[in-house]
């Protein structure tokens, strides 16, 4: 008679969800990947291609108006001189920051579910702030003196002012843009090598050269792999104190000037988890349709999501809890112009807009307290919406609400938007679109070389026995080896 030997295991509490689904082995997540570039193009990307296309014609014919016609055609009035290009800048450089935090920040405190979402915020990240590096080139008005503005030695003795916050920006946003651009390049080099194969092997020539010249000769050795991660570590650490510094320093072109409801303290970490607040909200909005339509349930699961909608609830609570101080730090000051500048901003002309932004940004992520909405990708993606419609709210009610009353009644005005300042934003989604939508056509939407080091398969112990276990215990399950 046989015996039969039952081993009762105590609960893990330490217990993790795989981070990859479905039964994947490796073979899957490259099939799964590179099938999106290697498919017949579908018809629907070609209809989304057309409008973001059409949308950034748009962008470059407002611009174009504008400088034929100078910036007397936007809204902007007295004492409302910074009006929506200000704002569009300051929203689109808030969406960049996710990319870097899943990338670097999670890197360092290697939480491996990062791997199946950060490319696509990278990426996400490069474009916004290609879209915000628009607006201030556009907002001087004369722009064919742009070159004004840098540090270059001219035989008018003109130099830019370095204590302005404003130049600042020009330092922290370029050397971010640098530096995030060489970490998501770098992150792509195994995944081109792989593109770069596979399209030899198919015949496609004019592929697999294009994916050969940017994989820069990659052939997965172990010295390759060895500088990669040295690269990889070095450029995330790099790109973590730029999280924290680039917004800081936005912040600061309003901080550092003496105008009630700009003059605080409070607007650096404010708006550093406003950021990452907004960006989140967009990484939830482009990785949702993403994750369906191109059959990538299986690698950005529901836990993925789930964990981004904590990102949210939390820094929602942050933009809460400093739009509270805000209005505490203005009734401790005594100052009856820091508090009629918020009370305007609650009760005066701009009082929709001001609900809008604590509606969207306060109380929609308060729905994430409840798990079910958390995996709810059609609730995450409405909530998202929201999201990004109340921070970019709030960009406007911090600059306009704080200019359009100033100390003397007499120069108080309404700031109007006109149809060219509405196009242009409309524009900038063009442009940060028609750039994601080729990124997810041509390159690899998912890091797979990431993906598979996170996975069991990678465990070089994955489906062994650990010394004195029974015959039922084998260490092959996903939290294994994830631990």
């Amino acid at each position: 008679m046989t015996t039969i030997n039952i081993i009762d295991e105590p609960e893990n509490p330490l217990h993790r969800a795989a981070l990859v689904e479905g039964g994947y082995d490796f073979a899957d997540v490259t099939e799964t990947v590179a099938g999106i570039a290697e498919r017949k193009t579908p018809r629907g990307w070609f209809l989304l291609f057309g409008v973001s296309v059409a949308l950034l014609m748009n962008l470059g014919a407002m611009v174009g108006w504008l400088i034929w016609q100078g910036v007397g055609v936007w809204g902007n009035n007295n004492p409302a001189g910074w009006g929506w290009p200000i704002v569009n800048f300051v929203f689109w450089i808030g969406i960049g920051h996710a990319g870097t935090l899943i990338s670097a920040i999670l890197f360092l405190f290697r939480q491996k579910w990062r791997t199946s979402i950060n490319r696509a915020s990278e990426a996400m990240t490069i474009f916004a702030v290609m879209a915000a590096g628009v607006f201030p080139a556009i907002h001087v008005g004369r722009i064919w003196v742009i070159y004004w503005v840098f540090p270059i030695p001219n035989q008018m003795a003109l130099w830019p002012n370095f204590k302005s916050p404003l130049l600042w920006d020009v330092f922290a946003v370029s050397t971010y843009f640098t530096v995030s651009l060489m970490f998501w390049y770098v992150g792509l080099i195994p995944d081109l090598a792989t593109f770069r194969d596979r399209a030899a092997r198919a015949g496609r020539k004019v592929a697999a050269t294009m994916y050969g010249i940017f994989s820069v000769g990659w052939h997965g050795s172990n010295r390759h792999w060895i500088n990669y991660e040295k690269a990889y570590l070095i450029l995330a650490g790099l790109s973590t104190p730029l999280v924290l510094s680039v917004h800081s320093i936005v912040s600061f072109d309003f901080a550092v000037s003496l105008l009630p409801g700009w003059h605080t303290t409070i607007f650096p970490p404010y708006f550093v988890a406003g950021a990452i607040f907004s960006g989140f909200g967009m990484v939830i909005t482009l990785m949702v349709p993403a994750r369906k339509w191109l059959g990538l349930h299986n690698l950005i699961t529901l836990n993925h999501l789930d964990n981004i909608a904590k990102v949210l609830l939390l820094t929602g609570t942050m933009v809460g809890y400093a739009y509270a101080m805000e209005f505490f730090i203005a009734w401790y000051s005594g100052s009856v112009y820091e508090g009629f500048a918020f009370v305007n901003r609650a009760s005066g002309p701009y009082w929709w807009a001001y609900w809008i932004m604590v509606s969207c940004n306060v109380i929609s992520p308060q729905f994430f307290w409840f798990r079910s909405i958390r995996r709810n990708p059609v609730a995450l993606f409405i909530i998202s919406i929201f999201v990004n419609i109340g921070m970019w709210f709030e960009r406007f009610v911090i600059t306009v609400t704080s200019l359009h009353r100033d100390f003397i009644p007499s120069s108080w005005a309404y700031f109007k938007p006109t149809m060219v300042d509405v196009l242009t934003l409309i524009g900038s989604f063009g442009l940060f679109f028609t750039f994601f939508l080729l990124f997810i056509r041509f390159l690899p939407v998912i890091a797979m070389s990431e993906v598979k080091g996170v996975m069991p398969q990678a465990n070089p112990h994955a489906g062994h026995k650990k010394p004195g276990d029974g015959a039922g215990n084998s260490d092959n399950s996903p939290e294994g080896a994830q631990s």
